[in-house]
């Protein structure tokens, strides 16, 4: 049985001593080699753990799974197991992304090696395919969609866009059976655009001459969507076009390309793509020096975005910041245009990977409470290392940054305990001012477990703007969540537990509905209630608060 550990550990900052309360710690155990992709934070502050993993064979003697499969297990805020699912194969599949849809429920995308059978209900396209499928909030599938060419596609990132419709984004080397390349270079990037039931709408290439892969994509405010590439290519113009213009090409009439325009600064270039909301190419820009610069992950900013990945250049190119040692965490701010506004590096010597970035802004209250202006950000990730060891290599580290970049302080975390070689696969941060750290954990390679941490941190804390209560999405029509800002911390030294009662209210004062609950994020179900507006009202240990409901 998995236990779940409380307690108290104190961490070094490079300001002085900070203490931070790890809340829970979850350990997944496994006898192979266990890859977790991500941490998905669910709408009412659950988590859902994707990855991939070998388990034993299912299917008849003609039908079985050979490889790896998909793992997802779903944790309730106090860490405890709610479901665990696997989706199989009859060859290797491996987990990408996962997110949380606006329906409650997620999807989840994958790189497949299969064909159809066991859970796969498509046939290959040819080589790997994307496979997304889309569940609901208990694990359930709702639909599955297996997408790609008679080429090698590798799936990266899916975004739900504001039509709630998707964006799958991944890599694709376009070959013919013959082994006849149609695309731009080596490897080129692979965008479709589907509906909200799983029918694919559009298919955009975009490439240079050499090696492009996609590492991040994330939603814009326009309901497009930002491309984060790792580029090893030069422009390549589609001669009866011009660099940078879409194209019709001979693989489908939904299929569209778009050639690189931009040229590298040296070995390897962040290339920043914006796509509109149909899909098209709004801008590009690539930002790199001589050397090799890895991106890795992007942010959404009240201004812009934020780009990080490693960097081994020193300054060149248009990289205006050098690099301490080994290779360099590299943070670069843009305006919604893509124009630079600020860049820094950071250091923790050896090669330093940055795997999750997470915005702190300040309410907006002109916006209903939306993201305003930014606070600060909180970058995690791990040290690798080569040549000499540091004490603290292979240890999940955490960064946080004023919102011009100016380090504030940096820790390291090893939750309740911690094996030789642990690599951080990504971070959250709570709208409570929690944090959830996620990665794997080992001895000895090939034996690689899951590591799930929480932490309440104090100095993260002081950052957060509480309300007492918020309820969203309001005006609903069936379910709402109701989160609790002002409350206590989960049970800790001789406080009691968190609680909390739950009322509706018509209003001519008369209660409908009452329930108590442990969460900060409570679902309540309003199927029942007329159109017009309510009163919710919390009451916890220490203080009563209300807000209106509108059920239209």
């Amino acid at each position: 049985m998995n236990k779940i550990y409380f307690g108290a550990i104190f961490l070094c900052s490079v300001l002085g001593i900070s203490a931070q309360e790890v809340v829970w710690q979850k350990d997944i155990p496994s006898s192979t080699q266990e890859f977790l992709s991500q941490i998905t934070t669910t709408i009412d502050q659950q988590y859902l753990i994707s990855g991939s993993s070998i388990v034993p064979s299912k299917g008849s003697a003609n039908e079985q799974n050979n490889g790896y499969d998909l793992r997802l297990m779903k944790l309730n805020q106090q860490g405890e197991k709610v479901w665990e699912k696997y989706f199989s194969g009859n060859n290797h599949d491996f987990a990408a992304s996962t997110i949380s849809t606006q329906d409650g429920g997620f999807a989840v995308l994958a790189t497949s090696n299969s064909t159809r059978g066991l859970d796969k209900k498509e046939d290959s396209k040819g080589g790997s395919d994307f496979w997304l499928i889309r569940i609901n909030e208990f694990g359930d599938e709702l639909w599955q969609k297996t997408i790609g060419g008679s080429s090698d596609e590798e799936a990266r990132a899916v975004i739900q866009t504001t039509d709630l419709g998707f964006f799958v984004a991944g890599n694709t080397t376009l070959r013919e059976p013959q082994g006849t390349a149609k695309g731009y270079g080596s490897k080129d990037i692979l965008i479709v655009r589907l509906d909200k039931n799983g029918k694919e709408l559009s298919q955009l290439i975009l490439g240079g001459k050499g090696l492009d892969e996609v590492e991040k994509m994330i939603p814009t405010k326009d309901g497009g969507s930002l491309l984060g590439v790792y580029s090893r290519s030069t422009s390549s113009p589609n001669p009866s076009q011009g660099g940078g213009q879409d194209h019709s090409t001979q693989h489908s009439k939904s299929l569209s390309g778009y050639a690189k325009s931009t040229e590298n600064f040296g070995e390897g270039d962040y290339w920043i793509i914006k796509l509109s909301k149909d899909g098209k190419v709004e801008w590009e820009k690539n930002f790199g020096g001589k050397g090799d610069d890895h991106l890795r992950t992007l942010a959404l900013t009240s201004t812009g975005f934020l780009i990080g990945g490693e960097s081994r250049s020193e300054r060149s190119g248009n990289k205006a910041v050098g690099i301490e040692e080994g290779t360099d965490l590299w943070l670069i701010s843009l305006n919604e245009r893509g124009e630079e506004i600020w860049q820094k590096s950071y250091n923790f010597k050896n090669r330093d990977v940055l795997m999750g970035m997470s915005v702190i802004s300040s309410p907006n209250p002109s916006k209903g409470g939306e993201s305003g202006s930014v606070k600060g950000i909180l970058l995690g990730g791990y040290t690798q290392a080569e040549g000499r060891i540091e004490s603290d290599d292979e240890t999940f580290w955490m960064l946080y940054v004023d919102y011009n970049g100016n380090e504030q302080w940096r820790k390291h975390v090893k939750g309740e305990s911690r094996k030789r070689e642990e690599r951080l696969s990504d971070i959250k941060l709570n709208r409570d001012g929690s944090i959830v750290l996620a990665g794997t954990s080992a001895e000895e390679l090939g034996k690689e477990n899951w590591k799930i941490v929480k932490l309440g941190d104090s100095q993260i804390d002081q950052l957060i703007e509480k309300q007492d209560i918020k309820i969203y999405p309001n005006p609903v029509n069936d379910y709402a969540y109701v989160e609790i800002g002002a409350s206590p911390s989960p049970s800790k030294g001789g406080e009691p537990p968190f609680e909390a009662e739950i009322i509706v209210y018509d209003m001519g004062g008369r209660q409908l509905q009452s329930l108590k609950t442990k969460n900060k994020v409570t679902k309540i179900n309003t199927q029942n209630l007329v159109q017009g507006a309510y009163l919710v009202s919390v009451k916890t240990n220490d203080k009563t608060a209300s807000a209106k409901l509108i059920k239209k």
